[in-house]
C-alpha cells in the first residue's frame, strides 16, 4: 500500500465505507410510554468487515500507516477483541501484513475459537502472551521488544484507542448534531466516547456504558480527550451497572433480553459483548426514568451482528 503522496490515490480506497452510517427509529413501548424515543445508529453497517466504530477508529491509523510507508500493522487484544478481527479484515484488503498480540499464553495450545480463527484466516499472526507479559501492552520499551521479534511495525494500542482514533470517532458525534438528546455507546477503551462527546453540539449529552468492571473508565476517557484535544470536551457520564459481570461476560438476563430484542424489532441477532449491554442499559434507564419525557435517545449500534463466541 504506497502512500498517497506517492500514488495520488487515497490508500484507503479498500476500505470505502457507507457514511453517515443510517438512523433508525425504534418503536418500542417501554421507552413509549415513559415518553422517550429511541434510535439506533447503525454503525455495523458502516464496512461489512470493519463493522461499527471498529472503521471510524481505525481509519485515521491506517492513513498514519500508509502515510509513513510502513507495511506491518501490530495491534493487542484479548480472545474475543472485535479490534483484532477488524485489524486483520483490514490488513486483508489493504495488503498489509498483521500481528496481534493476544491475552492469555494458555490460548496458544488450544483451538482457535471463531474470531481468532478468522483473523488467521485473513491472515494475522498471532502471538499468545502471558497475562503479566499484556500489561505492559502501553509501554515503549515492550514495543520495542516486539518489533525486535517482528521487525518494523506500526503500533496500534489495544481497542485502536489513540488521539487519532479519538480525532476519527468526532464525526461519528457530528453526523448525530441535531438529531438527539442524549447519544449512547457501550465502551470499552473509551475511544467511541471520547471523540463522540466532542462533535455533538452544546445541549447535547453523551453516555457511556462500560462493558468491563473496575470504574477505571472515566480516568481513561479524559486521558483520551487530553491527548487528542488538549483538554475535555463535551458533556458525557457513564453509566457502569450494566457489564454482566464484565469483558465478554454473558448474563442469564443479558441473553433473554437479548433474544427478546431482536425478535421485538425484527434485527438481526445484537451482539452481546457491547450492543446487547448498551440496550439493556438504556432500555432499564428509561424504565427508572432517567431521561425526561420528549427526549430522544439514540443508542450507537458499534458491533456487528456475529457473536465471537458463537
Amino acid at each position: 500500500m504506497a502512500p498517497a503522496s506517492a500514488s495520488g490515490a487515497d490508500p484507503l480506497d479498500a476500505l470505502a465505507p457507507r457514511l453517515p452510517s443510517p438512523l433508525q427509529e425504534v418503536e418500542d413501548e417501554r421507552f413509549a410510554r415513559r415518553g422517550v424515543r429511541l434510535l439506533l445508529k447503525r454503525d455495523d453497517l458502516i464496512h461489512p468487515a470493519l463493522a461499527g466504530n471498529k472503521w471510524r477508529k481505525l481509519a485515521p491509523n491506517l492513513r498514519a500507516v500508509a502515510e509513513t510507508g510502513h507495511r506491518t500493522l501490530l495491534t493487542f487484544g484479548g480472545a474475543y477483541s472485535h479490534h483484532l478481527r477488524a485489524t486483520a479484515a483490514a490488513g486483508r484488503l489493504l495488503g498489509l501484513r498483521t500481528v496481534g498480540v493476544v491475552r492469555g499464553h494458555e490460548l496458544a495450545d488450544l483451538p482457535l475459537n471463531p474470531s481468532l480463527a478468522r483473523c488467521a484466516e485473513d491472515g494475522m499472526l498471532l502471538h499468545f502472551v502471558p497475562r503479566s507479559v499484556y500489561r505492559r501492552r502501553a509501554e515503549p520499551a515492550f514495543h520495542r521488544e516486539l518489533r525486535g521479534r517482528f521487525g518494523q511495525c506500526a503500533v496500534v494500542p489495544e481497542g485502536g484507542s489513540n488521539a487519532a482514533a479519538v480525532r476519527g470517532c468526532v464525526l461519528l458525534g457530528e453526523e448525530l448534531r441535531g438529531r438527539t438528546d442524549v447519544a449512547a455507546v457501550a465502551c470499552g477503551t473509551g475511544g467511541t466516547l471520547a471523540g463522540m462527546a466532542a462533535g455533538l453540539r452544546a445541549g447535547q449529552r453523551s453516555l457511556g456504558v462500560p462493558v468491563l468492571k473496575g470504574g477505571f473508565l472515566g480516568g481513561e476517557v479524559r486521558a483520551l480527550q487530553r491527548e487528542a484535544f488538549g483538554g475535555p470536551r463535551g458533556d458525557w457520564r457513564l453509566e457502569e451497572r450494566f457489564h454482566e459481570g464484565g469483558y465478554a461476560k454473558v448474563s442469564a438476563r443479558l441473553v433473554g433480553f437479548a433474544e427478546d430484542f431482536s425478535a421485538r424489532h425484527e434485527l438481526p441477532p445484537l451482539e452481546t459483548i457491547y450492543v446487547a449491554k448498551l440496550l439493556l442499559a438504556l432500555t432499564t434507564l428509561t424504565e427508572e426514568g432517567a431521561f425526561a419525557p420528549g427526549s430522544t435517545v439514540t443508542a450507537v449500534v458499534t458491533g456487528p451482528s456475529w457473536n465471537p463466541k458463537q
